[in-house]
């Protein structure tokens, strides 16, 4: 193979009147200064864009442009070049043939990487050029921990085949970084905070140890063989959340934090005696993002308008309500944060307190000790505060509490875990609480949902099936092809699930004479059917379907969360 000879870029885009011989010069001098590669500081400095470049360089060189995100790659290919060595020059290794390779590069200009990476790959480099930002998000899709983590696993079952084997010793030694526990769980940490995961799953099977990770509120699974290493990751996990190991017998929660790839981590566990050892689930919180404001929960205009008008007010109660992970501690914070000021006394009860609001006496309840949510309250309204936050509604006595609390004088805000505004109100009567002493508080109930939204890297038209349309027709009394439906295709931005993110969908019921007149004779039948009839009120399913309507979700999620469809 005839050495090449090196390219140089910014003589050639000057020749060919891409960029001026003065912006060439500016662009050197801030090249000097950086130390960035030269192709880079022209798009830093806006004299070309980045696709012109790429594709400027393909026409020079002869080689092909790829879109490495819709770039249908085998990793097993792939993870043949080592991790240090794609992230060190900025390649991905995409086809391995007999006789050459296929090479994506960030840099194809880069003759001196070009030269090492033929020698240690000993066969002829074909190269195609990517987009820098694409290839290093592909790099982190492709080099994913659960390699790692499977060869961790393996290592810590080799030292735990010893039955006399003491994990104390080794977990609270001082070589504790290098026991492949430790390493083991840091490789967990990493690859979940690269695929966003909000929560962990460690359940030990018969046979089998499975790990879990929920992402964008889909579970998805790593299989391990070595399951005798389960008792090693429950001991050591409970060490760093300060909980009992020799306690096997019974559930137990606890926190702790950490720092991963840049992010702070606070983890709440929980561990749960199960069949074969104890089952633990983390949630992972990230506190590096900050809390979302009102503003960008996704909640419609119309809704958050009506919404904020309750929040202002003095006195009352304002329920949020869904089931567990549907995002309703983080709209409470974001209304808390809105009317957080200096001349107003907030009081909350929470358990557990995600995160630390300044302002705000944030009270931890601790039942094992009786401190419970009804005597956090009772002590908090002889705190004078302005508005109160209960945690959850988990029984009657903290039900009637909080609620007598916002018939004298403040405002509360407070959630229960049902399926939707209607429900909320009837599961309260349910509960035992009067219905002339609900009617007397609750102002607004607002309900919510979480929908995965659909990748914007690979989405595109599809065409859905019949039964859907006439679902779509008799539930929404909509023409089905007044909608242009979207799904994602998969790619390497969305780790080929279609989906990226999430976006709340929400439901507002307003409390009006109707709908008080029923609570306050108890009857559940009569608040159902004048809250379907309140005026402003629609189900959280149609504001899915707007979203469906603008290309944000796809119609499978409305099927999903509303559990019909077919």
């Amino acid at each position: 193979m005839e050495p090449k000879k090196k390219i140089r870029i910014g003589d050639l885009l000057v020749q060919n009147r891409i960029i001026t011989h003065e912006q060439l010069m500016s662009a050197l001098a801030e090249q000097k200064k950086s130390g960035r590669k030269l192709g880079r500081t022209l798009i830093d400095l806006n004299f070309i864009n980045e696709t012109d470049l790429l594709n400027f360089l393909s026409r020079q060189l002869q080689i092909p442009f790829i879109d490495i995100a819709q770039y249908s790659r085998d990793d097993e290919v792939t993870n043949k070049l080592p991790e240090n060595l794609a992230r060190r020059f900025r390649v991905m290794l995409l086809e391995d043939n007999q006789h050459d390779v296929l090479l994506a590069m960030a840099d194809p200009t880069d003759l001196m990487g070009l030269d090492e990476l033929t020698r240690i790959l000993k066969k002829r480099i074909r190269q195609a050029v990517v987009r820098e930002s694409d290839l290093l998000h592909a790099i982190d899709q492709c080099y994913r921990r659960t390699g790692e983590i499977s060869d961790l696993a393996g290592q810590l079952h080799e030292e735990l085949t010893d039955n006399d084997f003491d994990f104390e010793s080794l977990l609270t030694s001082n070589e504790v970084a290098e026991a492949p526990v430790v390493k083991l769980l840091q490789s967990i940490f990493e690859d979940a905070a690269q695929i966003n995961a909000s929560d962990i799953h460690i359940e030990p099977d018969e046979k089998v140890l499975r790990i879990r990770q929920r992402v964008d509120g889909i579970l998805n699974e790593q299989v391990l063989n070595e399951v005798k290493i389960a008792s090693a990751l429950v001991v050591r996990l409970k060490l760093m959340s300060g909980l009992n190991i020799s306690e096997k017998r019974l559930p137990q929660d606890g926190r702790f934090s950490i720092k991963v790839k840049g992010k702070m981590l606070d983890i709440r566990l929980s561990t749960l005696p199960v069949t074969n050892g104890e089952s633990i689930v983390m949630r992972l919180l990230d506190h590096s993002q900050g809390l979302l404001n009102l503003d960008k929960l996704g909640i419609p205009d119309a809704l958050l308008n009506r919404f904020r008008t309750h929040i202002k007010n003095p006195h009352g109660l304002i329920l949020v309500t869904g089931p567990t992970g549907s995002g309703k501690t983080t709209t409470l914070y974001a209304a808390l944060s809105e009317v957080n000021k200096p001349d107003t006394k907030i009081i909350t009860a929470e358990d557990p307190v995600e995160y630390n609001l300044p302002r705000i006496n944030q009270s931890q309840v601790n039942e094992k000790v009786g401190l419970t949510f009804a005597s956090v309250l009772r002590s908090a309204l002889r705190q004078d505060p302005d508005i109160i936050l209960v945690g959850e509604m988990r029984d009657t006595e903290t039900a009637e509490i909080a609620i007598r609390a916002s018939i004298t004088g403040h405002l509360v805000f407070s959630t229960l875990h049902t399926n939707g505004a209607i429900e909320t109100a009837t599961r309260l009567l349910d509960m035992g609480v009067e219905g002339f002493i609900l009617a007397s508080a609750l102002q607004v109930i607002i309900a919510q949902r979480l929908v995965r939204r659909i990748c914007q890297h690979c989405i595109s038209r599809t065409e859905i099936e019949h039964a859907h349309q006439t679902w779509i027709a008799d539930s929404f009394n909509i023409e089905s092809t007044s909608i242009d439906f979207k799904h994602g295709k998969g790619c390497q931005h969305c780790n080929h699930t279609g989906y990226k993110g999430r976006i709340g969908v929400y439901e507002l019921l307003e409390m009006n004479h109707q709908t008080l007149d029923a609570l306050r004779k108890n009857d559940s039948a009569a608040f159902t059917l004048a809250a379907k009839n309140t005026s402003g009120y629609q189900p959280f399913s149609l504001c899915a379907l707007e979203f469906v309507r603008q290309g944000i979700t796809s119609l499978d999620e409305v099927i999903r969360i509303t559990g019909s469809g077919v």
